[in-house]
C-alpha cells in the first residue's frame, strides 16, 4: 500500500463539472464483455467533419471528479489505423481478452486522471465514414477534419468546453497531432494547453538516419555491412541513409531494411516476440492478403517504393487486401467490435464498415504531405504557453527513441535540466525507468522497454511503465498500482532542501539513502538538492508518471534554502 501523503498543490485547474448537455442518444448504458457495467459514463457516436465524414468516437468521462479533469484526444497511426486499438488494448478502461468476447478492467486506464476522447480518424478508418465514400486524403485534409470533429465535440458536450484540452497520439500521431495543433491554437474556444506524442513520427530523414545506427547497436547489422553503409552512404563525417542516391548505398540499404523490417523482428519492441510468428511482407489469410508494411520507413528507397507501387496497383487491392500493423495480434478486438451485439451498444450504424485495425484503402490513397514536423512545433513553442511531451520506448524500431530525441534537439530550445534518470521503485529499491531532458516547454522522455509491446505484456513494473498509461497527476493513492511500481518526484513542504555539492564525482553522494537525490545543475554534475523523504510524492508507474509532473506542476515552484526551485527540477538561480 502507498503511503498517504497529503495533496499539496492541485494538479489541474478546475473546469466546469459534466452536466445534462451530453447527448443521452450516444450513451453507452450496457456495453457487452464486462463483468460489471462502468460506474463512469462513456459515449459512443459519430461527430461531424465537414460535409461527408462522419468520424466515430468513444469518450469516457474521467473516473474520479471529471469536473477537474482534462479532456485528452487520443489519435492512434498509421495513417489509416485505428484509436480503437489504443482504447482496447492499451490504455482505455476496458481491456478485450483474448477470446474476443469478454472484457477486464484496465488497472491503469487513462481514464483515472482524465476525461479520455477516442476519435476513429480518418474516414475509412475503423468505424468512421464517408457519406460519399471517397478515402483518398492527406495531412492537411486530416488535420482540419480532425479540429471540426473536435468542436463538434464540444457542441455536444458544451460541459466540457472550459477544461484544459491535450492532444496525444503515437506512432503517425507524430503528424496528425502537431497539425491539428495549428489549428485548435488558433481556436480561443479550445482551452488547448499541450500536446503528447509518443514514438511519433515527426521527421522521416532523422528517423531513417538515426534507425541504422540504432540498429547497428542493438548488434542487428554484422561489422561488413556496416562498414559499407559507412563507406557508401557517408560522406565528409556526415551519413545520408534517407535518399542517398548511390547506387551501392541503395544495394546496402536494402540489405539493412531486410534485417531490420523483414526478417521478423518485432519492431514495435526489439525484445518481444513476434505475435503469430515470422510473417514476412505479406501473408496470404483466406481470401485477403495481409501486408503489414504501413509504409512510414524508408520511402524513398527504390526497392520499397516501387514494391508499394505494385502492390496498391493490384486488382483486388480496393478489397481482397487488408493491413495489420507487423507483429500484433488483432484478432481480439476485431471479433469484439464486429458483434452486432456491441455495435448495436456503441451505436454504430449499418452504414458504417465492419472494423478492422487498419484500413488499406486509407493508406494506399494517404498523401503525406510533411516530411518533418519542425514548422509545427517551433509554432507552438513560440507561443510560449503549451506545455510539449515527446516519449519514446528505448527498444520501439518503428519511430525509434534516437530519432525523437535528435528531433526534439533540432528544434535548437535551451536545455532547462540537463538528461537524467527518472526513477520507480520495486520493493522499496530504486530502479531507472528510463531518461528525461527539458528544455523550455518541451521535455523529451524515455522509457527502458517499447512502448507498444508492453502495452500488451504488462509483465512487472517496467512493462507497465511502458503501456502507455498516462497521468495528468495523482488524483488519488491508488493509481500507484502497488508498493513496487511508483515514480519518486519532489513536492512542495515545508522540510528544507539541501544543496549538496561533490568536489568529485567519485565521492559517495551525501544524500540519504531515504532522500531523493535530483542532479540540478549541468556545471556540477556532482551537486544535487537531497529532499527528505517526507517530501517525496509517489506517482503512477507510468512513463508519463515524470511528465504528469512536468506537465501539471510547470509553474509550481518551492523554496529551498532561499533559491527558488521548480518542480521539474530547474537549475538554482
Amino acid at each position: 500500500m502507498l503511503p498517504a501523503v497529503p495533496v499539496l498543490c492541485a494538479l489541474l485547474a478546475l473546469g466546469p463539472g459534466p452536466g445534462l448537455a451530453a447527448p443521452p442518444e450516444h450513451e453507452v448504458r450496457a456495453l457487452p464483455g464486462l463483468p460489471k457495467q462502468a460506474a463512469f459514463r462513456h459515449f459512443s457516436g459519430h461527430l461531424r467533419a465537414g460535409p461527408t465524414a462522419r468520424l466515430h468516437y468513444w469518450f469516457v468521462e474521467a473516473q474520479s471528479d471529471p469536473r477537474g479533469s482534462p479532456v485528452v484526444l487520443w489519435l492512434n497511426g498509421g495513417p489509416g489505423c485505428s484509436s480503437m486499438e489504443g482504447f482496447l488494448k492499451e490504455h482505455g478502461p476496458f481491456l478485450v481478452q483474448p477470446d474476443g468476447v469478454s472484457l477486464k478492467y484496465n488497472e491503469y486506464a487513462w481514464n483515472k486522471v482524465a476525461n479520455m476522447l477516442y476519435l476513429e480518424s480518418p474516414a475509412g478508418v475503423g468505424f468512421s465514414y464517408s457519406d460519399d465514400k471517397k478515402y483518398a486524403t492527406n495531412d492537411t485534409e486530416v488535420a482540419h477534419n480532425n479540429y471540426l470533429a473536435l468542436k463538434e465535440f464540444f457542441r455536444l458536450f458544451p460541459e466540457y468546453s472550459k477544461n484544459d484540452l491535450f492532444l496525444t497520439g503515437e506512432s503517425y500521431g507524430g503528424v496528425y497531432i502537431p497539425t491539428l495543433a495549428e489549428w485548435v491554437m488558433q481556436d480561443p474556444s479550445l482551452n488547448l494547453k499541450g500536446i503528447a506524442v509518443g514514438n511519433g513520427l515527426s521527421s522521416y530523414e532523422i528517423n531513417d538516419n538515426s534507425l541504422v545506427y540504432f540498429a547497428y547497436y542493438h548488434g542487428l547489422l554484422g561489422t561488413q555491412l556496416w562498414k559499407d553503409l559507412q563507406t557508401f552512404c557517408c560522406s565528409q563525417g556526415k551519413c545520408n541513409f534517407h535518399d542517398n542516391s548511390n547506387l551501392n548505398c541503395t544495394l546496402k540499404m536494402e540489405e539493412m531494411i531486410q534485417i531490420v523490417e523483414e526478417s521478423g523482428l518485432n519492431i514495435y519492441n526489439l525484445y518481444a516476440p513476434c505475435a503469430g510468428g515470422v510473417p514476412g511482407s505479406m501473408r496470404y489469410e483466406g481470401d485477403y492478403l495481409v501486408t503489414h508494411d504501413l509504409g512510414n520507413s524508408f520511402i524513398r528507397m527504390p526497392l520499397k517504393f516501387s514494391w508499394r507501387q505494385n502492390l496498391f496497383r493490384m486488382p483486388v487491392a480496393r478489397k481482397k487486401v487488408r493491413m495489420d500493423p507487423p507483429c500484433t495480434n488483432s484478432t481480439a478486438p476485431t471479433m469484439y467490435l464486429n458483434s452486432p451485439e456491441v455495435r448495436k451498444a456503441l451505436h454504430i450504424p449499418p452504414e458504417a464498415p465492419e472494423w478492422q485495425v487498419c484500413s488499406f484503402e486509407v493508406n494506399r490513397s494517404y498523401k503525406r504531405l510533411y516530411m518533418q514536423m519542425n514548422e509545427q512545433y517551433l509554432k507552438l513553442l513560440g507561443a510560449m504557453k503549451y506545455r510539449i511531451l515527446v516519449y519514446n520506448g528505448d527498444v520501439d524500431m518503428a519511430c525509434n527513441f534516437l530519432g525523437d530525441e535528435w528531433f526534439v534537439d533540432s528544434l535548437c530550445q535551451k536545455v532547462q535540466v540537463a538528461r537524467r534518470p527518472w526513477l520507480y521503485t520495486v520493493g522499496g529499491e530504486n530502479q531507472i525507468g528510463g531518461f528525461v531532458k527539458e528544455f523550455t516547454n518541451i521535455a523529451f522522455l524515455t522509457v527502458k522497454v517499447g512502448l507498444r509491446g508492453a502495452a500488451e505484456r504488462g509483465h512487472g513494473a517496467a512493462g507497465r511503465a511502458a503501456g502507455r498509461q498516462q497521468g495528468w497527476g495523482e488524483r488519488r493513492s491508488l493509481l500507484g498500482g502497488g508498493t513496487d511500481t511508483p515514480l519518486l518526484l519532489p513536492v512542495p513542504c515545508r522540510e528544507p532542501a539541501t544543496w549538496c555539492p561533490r568536489t568529485s564525482p567519485s565521492l559517495p553522494s551525501p544524500c540519504s539513502a531515504a532522500s531523493l537525490r535530483m542532479s540540478l545543475s549541468r556545471s556540477c554534475p556532482g551537486c544535487a538538492w537531497c529532499f527528505p523523504a517526507a517530501c517525496t510524492r509517489r506517482l503512477p508507474p507510468a512513463w508519463l508518471g515524470l511528465a504528469a509532473a512536468w506537465l501539471c506542476h510547470r509553474n509550481q515552484s518551492l523554496a529551498a534554502g532561499g533559491t527558488r526551485l521548480s518542480l521539474a527540477g530547474r537549475q538554482p538561480g
